[in-house]
């Protein structure tokens, strides 16, 4: 961002940054009656059910590893402790995210800032002259997001200068957070605690992004960077060692194909994989353009990817029936009989 002297007249600041996001705890509330309604319903909420039927299943299948994959912006949203509770009691093995959901949200709010509620009728002028970034109706303040690049930069300076995979990385941050957040019980640094990788693809394309280029400027011949084939080497290895594998998949994009191409590279090493035995996407993208964010799970069939027995597209906004699902996760309790993956352990750093 270009700076100025200074806002422009008109709304101040802290008047646009008043009411942080509060994000939603699923061990509060118990949804199992709702869910069990919406499954004698029609339309998206029985499709709703369907999909807590199958989690479910996955978390009373002894030998499926569960994959979490977040894309677009739950996190800032409010859904941020709730993908920690996941790790916490053991619901997720794995995860793959976008970059903006690791570093932009998740590391932004370790690091003390916050996410507020707005407004998507806001003028974005009024709001780009403040230095408020906006996603949809939530606000961010980029100077503090800015503090958030700064911070990754210091954590790379830091760092043996050499290649490491987004997951080793994400690693680091974890080891950092112990000791340095301002919030404690982030996805990072809960993941970090129980050995749960998080792999981030496009991790460039993320504050990671900026603070890494910030880094390697300052250290023009010795520098870290991202080998994005090797994360996925690491990724299939996980798949490998995963006797099954259900899929959890929040939104669609990158995260969603990575996982799901893990079934082939396993392939094309000559280790054979069974398909991903169990499968959930909430999205609100459209089939008619031929995309729904990287193919529904029946087209993924196709591709060898996705077993359509036990698959269920959820065509709705996420923060709307995430919660529902996790809930009822949650309060039935399977997850207490899981053992941990640990998959962490299976790499060196």
């Amino acid at each position: 961002m270009i700076k100025k002297n200074g806002p422009e007249l008109g709304h101040n600041k802290k008047s646009f940054l008043t009411t942080p996001v509060e994000h939603i705890d699923i061990t509060s509330f118990d949804a199992r009656k709702i869910i069990e309604g919406m499954g004698k319903m029609s339309f998206t909420s029985r499709d709703t059910a369907s999909a807590a039927k199958i989690y479910n299943e996955m978390l009373l299948d002894k030998d499926c590893s569960i994959f979490l994959t977040i894309a677009g912006s739950t996190s800032a949203g409010g859904c941020m402790k709730l993908y920690s509770d996941l790790i916490r009691y053991n619901m997720v093995d794995a995860i793959v995210a976008t970059g903006a959901s690791i570093i932009d949200m998740d590391f932004f709010e370790a690091l003390g800032f916050k996410h507020y509620q707005g407004s998507q009728f806001q003028d974005d002028t009024e709001l780009r002259n403040n230095f408020i970034d906006r996603i949809y109706d939530t606000y961010i303040d980029e100077e503090q997001l800015q503090a958030c690049d700064q911070a990754i930069c210091d954590v790379a300076n830091n760092m043996e200068p050499k290649a490491y995979t987004s997951r080793e990385f994400i690693n680091h941050l974890g080891k950092y957070l112990k000791d340095n957040s301002k919030k404690k019980g982030s996805l990072i640094e809960i993941a970090y605690e129980n050995n749960v990788p998080i792999f981030c693809p496009a991790f460039t394309d993320s504050s990671a992004g900026f603070g890494l280029v910030m880094h390697q400027e300052q250290n023009p011949k010795k520098h870290i960077t991202i080998d994005s084939i090797r994360e996925l080497r690491e990724l299939t290895e996980i798949k490998i060692n995963s006797k099954q594998s259900g899929l959890l998949m929040i939104g669609g994009g990158v995260p969603k194909n990575f996982i799901q191409d893990t079934v082939v590279c396993a392939d094309l090493i000559n280790k054979k994989v069974d398909m991903h035995k169990y499968a959930i996407q909430i999205t609100v993208a459209d089939t008619r353009d031929g995309a729904c964010s990287s193919s529904t799970l029946k087209e993924a069939s196709s591709w060898g990817k996705v077993d359509i027995s036990r698959e269920q597209m959820v065509f709705a906004e996420a923060t709307s029936v995430l919660p529902l699902i996790a809930s009822d996760a949650f309060h039935r309790e399977h997850w207490k009989k899981r053992e941990r993956r640990n998959f962490s352990k299976l790499f060196k750093s």
